[in-house]
Formats: C-alpha cells, structure tokens, sequence
C-alpha cells in the first residue's frame, strides 16, 4: 500500500530546488528519470559539499528568465561520512529565498533487501562481512534526521515504478510543464525501408493508390487534389472511423503509464501519396483532442 506524507501540503509553489534522498533501492534512480522528463536539470549522487555551488548556480539563473531552470539533486548514504553534513545544508537553505523541496524515499526491510538481491548490486553501507540487512540498519539510522526534516515521504514498498512515475508527475507538474507525452505522427513509405523507431505503424496499402491517376501522379498527399481522392472514399471514411476509435483507448493508456514519447508510422508505398494524407489527418486529430503532437513526411523529398 502507498504511503504518502506531505507535511507542508499547503505549499503550491513549484520548487525551484528538488531534493531527492532516502533509503538505497527505494527508487531514487526511478525519480530522476521523472524530474528529467519534467525538464529539470537533474545531479545525480551529489556530494554535500558542492550544494552550496548548486544553490549560487540557482540564484544565478534566477537572474536570466531566459534561461533560468529547476533543479532536482539526489544526495545519500553514497556520501559517507559527509552526509552527516547534510541537514544543515537543508537548514541554510531554508533560510534563503531559494524554494526546496526535501523528498524522501521509504521502503520496508524486506522489500530493500529484495531488490538488491535481484539487482546484484553492493549496497553503499556494506563493508566486508557485512550483510545486506545489516547495511540497510546503519542507514535508517543514518537518514533517520532527514527523514524528519523532508516535506514529502513515499514509502515504495508496494509501489511498482510506473505509481511512484505517476505520483511524482501529480506533485510536480506545473502549467507550464511539458505536460503529457509528445506524439509524432510521420508518413513514410515501405519501398524505402520499414521504420525502426515508431511504436505504432498503420500499412495504408489497402487504400486506392493516386499514383496511377495521371494527373495525381506527380503531387503529393499535401495537396488538396490527393487528399481528397484519399480521403472522401468510401474506404478511407470506415478505416478513420476505426483508427480514431482504436487511438480512443490507446492514447489515455500511454498516458497513464507515463510514457513520455510516442511515435506513430504511416506506410504507402512510397511515401508520396496515401500516408501522407492519412498521417496529417491523424496528426490534426490528436490534436484536437489536445495531445502534444507533431506530423512530419520521412520520404516525401524521395521519388
């Protein structure tokens, strides 16, 4: 079960600092991937240290709108001896105009030594002889003041990667955000090679093929003569109908998941002609139903 403390749940600011931290496998390295696709400028296993550098780098791009941006840092027992340092770095800079917010990671025993089973991994507290249980111990004594002093506890023990995604993304999301994956929708044709990188590819070979009309031959899908030959027939109008539905129940289900990135190949023959009109057609439908999606033509250049 999720367990979530947020002791300054009143505070609506985003901040302009993250702090991430907390036990060894409760998924820190997880979290970064999250404040990466949120666009901050994350520091993975910083030493306590270089936080102050850190802080002075964020007054800085206060300075320039421009370029200013958010960062998100993990700091840990990876730190050894100079974490003891850690919470008055927390301290001092609560008492300057820059906004942190302290994140702390949980998981019970059993769930942490699972997972450093299954990864093979050292645990950073293990000396020779030490026992992975043993090494989690020295470390929930080690984090317990800074366990105290985070704005916002997640306990991962029954939390599997895509809810601590999904659970981060609804704390930290701004307006102003990349919200929501980003779709590309792109024609291409099979004659030059199936594409690599789409996770959905849509063959519109079934569809009459403007290629053998002479006067369609040397245009393009962009072109209103092509897309209406495409696009009004009969076929084509049962073949959206479908696609659009199908689009329905994938698209929210991307979204859920937090996928960030999405590609969607349309295949004709050459590229020219039938996915050219189907993939704009599919690029303007997605965005109307407000999804971040973009259209470009892989082999329109090629003849």
């Amino acid at each position: 079960m999720e367990e979530l403390d947020v002791k300054n749940d009143e505070q609506q600011v985003f901040p302009e600092l993250v702090l991430i931290t907390g036990m060894s496998g409760a998924g820190r390295t997880e979290s970064m991937h999250v404040f990466e696709d949120l666009g901050y400028f994350c520091v993975d296993n910083l030493p306590t240290r270089l936080i102050d550098s850190l802080v002075e780098l964020q007054m800085q791009d206060k300075e320039d709108v421009e370029q200013a941006k958010k960062i998100a840092f993990v700091c840990d027992a990876r730190n050894g001896k100079y974490f003891a340092e850690l919470a008055d770095e927390i301290r001092k800079i609560r008492t300057t105009d820059t906004n942190i917010r302290v994140v702390f990671l949980d998981a019970n025993d059993e769930k942490l030594v699972a997972r450093y089973k299954a990864s093979r991994r050292r645990h950073p507290l293990c000396d020779e002889g030490t026992t992975i249980a043993e090494g989690i111990q020295r470390e929930k004594s080690m984090m317990l003041p800074i366990k105290e002093m985070a704005d916002t506890v997640i306990d991962t023990s029954d939390m599997l990667p895509q809810n601590l995604r999904q659970q981060l993304r609804s704390m930290f999301e701004s307006s102003t955000s990349s919200r929501g994956l980003s779709v590309t929708v792109y024609s291409f044709g099979f004659k030059h090679g199936a594409p690599v990188d789409a996770d959905i590819v849509i063959d519109v070979r079934f569809l009459p093929n403007p290629y053998y009309v002479a006067e369609l031959k040397p245009l393009t899908g962009l072109d209103p003569a092509v897309r209406d030959y495409v696009m009004l027939r009969d076929e084509t109008v049962e073949f959206e109908k479908k696609w659009h539905e199908l689009l329905d129940v994938l698209m929210p289900g991307y979204v859920k998941e937090g996928k960030q990135q999405l590609a969607i190949g349309i295949g004709c023959t050459g590229g020219q002609h039938r996915s050219v009109a189907i993939a704009e057609s599919t690029g303007a439908y997605l965005q109307n139903k407000g999804y971040r999606a973009s259209i470009a033509h892989r082999d329109l250049e090629k003849r």
